[in-house]
């Protein structure tokens, strides 16, 4: 008993002056830590069938949405902000998506790069930390000339692909590369022009821009679907593999929070705002009828979900969180 003691108490006494020790090393050799304020990098992967899709960040930027959202009102906008723990200026992603396809490496828009304010521009470097790099890609779809999705084609005086060939709509190309249309632009709108011609008359030059019309097959398993309204011509592309299907919208839509219950809702961006809603609408409705997973440029990043129909509205439902091995 008097052995258990003794063990006892020289266990207490070693305890004790660990801990006092260690008090003291907390009280007296650590300064608080610094904040890093800096997230992981904003890659996600997913596989769809035999393909391997990766969303690509380029960052965000804060828009004043319930200024520039139309066929509404700022009360309203607001008001369905709200109801989701959100105010304007909203903090808006800005996605591209990275599509190989095990024969071809796609990239469907490439970010702003320098064009849209010090908050985007990341989407080469995490292209790059996503474990690949800007020569690989064969090719890039853009779903239109708009700063947010072509800024990326150029890494300041060089052509960020190099060895890539452009597709777009030839629709696009024909109206936003036209010297004539940016003359005749007014003042506020020839920075769209001169951001579109900056990004793609280089690989024009080049001869790496290969415009396309309508619907049309790209790449075994990848096509582009006309959905000209947000712009002259705006493309969706479908992605395919093994009965699996993803849809990337592109600009069809901005705002979460408040495009989904009312798609009749536009932008000041659309360049034909009840073309552009007609086009949402019939997305959303053959996307909640068949349940393929859609990505969108604008919905918080990855941006990858699917949609249900909801009374006259639609509840997006994101992607549950999965890890590609």
């Amino acid at each position: 008993m008097n052995i258990q003691k003794s063990v006892f108490n020289i266990a207490l006494s070693t305890a004790l002056a660990v801990s006092a020790l260690g008090m003291g090393t907390i009280g007296t050799a650590h300064a608080a830590a610094p904040m890093v304020k800096t997230s992981a990098p904003g890659y996600y992967r997913m596989m769809l069938g035999d393909f391997e899709v990766t969303a690509l960040s380029d960052g965000t930027v804060k828009l004043p949405v319930d200024k520039i959202l139309t066929n509404t009102t700022p009360a309203k906008v607001n008001k369905a902000l709200a109801k989701v723990y959100q105010s304007a200026p909203l903090e808006t992603s800005v996605n591209g998506y990275l599509i190989n396809t095990g024969s071809k490496l796609v990239l469907i828009d490439t970010g702003a790069a320098k064009l849209f304010g010090p908050t985007l521009g990341d989407l080469a470097a995490n292209l790059k930390a996503a474990g690949y790099q800007p020569e690989q890609v064969d090719e890039v779809y853009i779903t239109h000339m708009h700063a947010d999705h072509v800024g990326g084609l150029m890494d300041g005086d060089k052509l960020a692909f190099p060895n890539a060939t452009i597709r777009a709509d030839k629709q696009e190309a024909d109206y936003w590369l036209s010297q004539a249309n940016m003359d005749k632009a007014p003042a506020d709108a020839k920075s769209f022009f001169q951001g579109a011609m900056a990004s793609l008359n280089p690989y024009v030059k080049a001869n790496h821009f290969s415009p396309f019309e309508g619907n049309t097959e790209l790449v075994p398993g990848i096509k582009a679907m006309a959905s000209h309204g947000h712009t002259a011509g705006h493309s969706t592309y479908v992605v395919e593999s093994k009965g699996q299907k993803l849809v990337l919208w592109g600009d069809l839509m901005h705002v979460a929070a408040v495009q989904f219950d009312e798609p009749s809702v536009t932008i000041a961006f659309d360049s034909e705002s009840k073309a552009a809603a007609a086009q949402r609408k019939a997305a959303y409705a053959d996307a909640a009828k068949a349940g393929y997973i859609v990505g969108a440029s604008h919905l918080a990043f990855p941006g990858l979900g699917r949609l249900r129909a909801n009374g006259k509205g639609y509840t997006w439902v994101p992607l549950n969180y999965s890890v590609v091995r």
